[in-house]
């Protein structure tokens, strides 16, 4: 077999061309068994119309039910015992916190609530991530793809298969008009339940699909909050009169979270496969088979479009395109741009907008919480990195709290 060509995208309009072709597909995911088949992964027709149902999902009104009823709550029963206990370590609590959000927007019920319990979904949820971003691990694939199908099987026992009966009687009861359409979750997994048929989804493609939106609301969101904050912390020993504006300046926090995403996405690379010969708009063609890269490190810290100090966090960043946002193409572009970017970053406030009602964002408000209680990094126990990846990613990283 030959080996694919590949091309390599470092410039942000020549990368939204390719996130816009439709002969374009994912190629991020090819190693990773719990990935096949989800959304993120589909092409063409079939992508168009499981997205078209999830998006059911992402609309206003339902972003303004999370993140002011739904969200808040859950934000403060997962903080509260560590700010009670002092003392924190960033890398578990910002999984353990994501992965309480995610559960609930995917649909994993979580019947007990218990210490035991989120343990145990969130050890399934970890080798959920290792298998999604097995690309980049260190260790034996074949060892992380078999630990990673045990903890899909424990997940489908206690978590998927009780939610699934659940949903299940409850939209019997819509059906005969003895429960009322607004009462059933909303969450993904109803929406995939009620349009099995249409969809043609055997349970294997519901499994990983689910797991899918736990990780990825999780981890993404999770590694989010962990750089914000990191971000923050460097920042204001550096810039002290910015301090006050933590918690007085809500949009603040909201600019260093987006400021975070840009520098570093959830992924350093987006990848897709062409499909068909692909005719750029320059003339030159993408031939069939070609695997292309988009480097979003490069394209987000284009210092034409981001400014001279483009490679540095600065949440004053003033961005010199009005199709630009102030995370980049963090988020991608076109028909796979990232489904929950307003649920995860909220929206841009426009000239004229009221503060009252904006949508900050799940990462902005759980950073938010986190200085509201007065997080800061623990002087006598430093944070260190993980060697277990290739990512930038922390394997512990203790936070007081004041």
């Amino acid at each position: 077999m030959s080996t694919p060509a590949i091309l390599t995208i470092t410039n942000l309009d020549e990368a939204k061309e390719i996130y816009r072709s439709k002969d374009m597909a994912q190629a991020l995911y090819d190693d990773g068994e719990i990935m096949n088949g989800v959304l993120v992964n589909l092409h063409a027709n079939e992508h168009r119309s499981r997205r078209r149902l999830e998006n059911r999902l992402f609309r206003r009104d339902t972003l303004e039910h999370y993140e002011f009823e739904r969200f808040p709550p859950i934000i403060a029963a997962t903080l509260d015992p560590h700010v009670h206990a002092g003392h924190s370590e960033l890398v578990t609590l910002s999984h353990q916190l994501m992965m309480n959000l995610a559960a609930f927007n995917a649909g994993v019920d979580r019947p007990t609530g218990t210490p035991d319990e989120t343990h145990r979904l969130y050890g399934q949820m970890m080798k959920f991530i290792e298998g999604a971003t097995i690309a980049h691990s260190t260790r034996d694939k074949a060892v992380v793809n078999a630990e990673v199908g045990v903890a899909m099987g424990s997940f489908q026992t206690e978590f998927l298969d009780p939610s699934i009966a659940r949903r299940l009687a409850l939209i019997a009861q819509v059906e005969s008009a003895t429960l009322a359409e607004d009462a059933l979750p909303k969450d993904v997994l109803t929406v995939l339940l009620r349009n099995i048929d249409d969809l043609h989804l055997p349970a294997e493609i519901i499994q990983r699909e689910i797991a899918f939106f736990l990780l990825a609301g999780a981890h993404t969101s999770a590694t989010a909050f962990t750089r914000s904050l990191d971000n923050i912390f460097r920042w204001i020993a550096e810039h002290p009169e910015d301090e006050d504006r933590l918690r007085a300046d809500r949009l603040f926090v909201q600019r260093c979270v987006h400021e975070t995403v840009r520098l570093n996405p959830s992924s350093p690379v987006a990848q897709r496969w062409a499909r068909a010969d692909v005719i750029r708009r320059d003339g030159s063609v993408i031939v069939n088979g070609t695997k292309v890269i988009i480097d979003l490190l490069s394209v987000n810290r284009d210092s034409s479009i981001f400014g001279d100090d483009a490679a540095t966090f600065n949440p004053h960043r003033i961005v010199n395109r009005d199709d630009v946002g102030p995370y980049g193409i963090s988020f991608g572009h076109g028909m796979h741009a990232c489904i929950g970017q307003e649920l995860a970053a909220g929206v841009l406030m426009g000239e004229g907008d009221a503060l009252d009602g904006h949508l900050f964002g799940l990462a902005t408000i759980a950073v938010q919480a986190m200085i509201d209680r007065g997080a800061r990094p623990d002087p006598n126990d430093p944070s260190v990195m993980d060697t277990a990846t290739s990512r930038p990613y922390w394997s512990k990283y203790p936070v007081l709290f004041s």
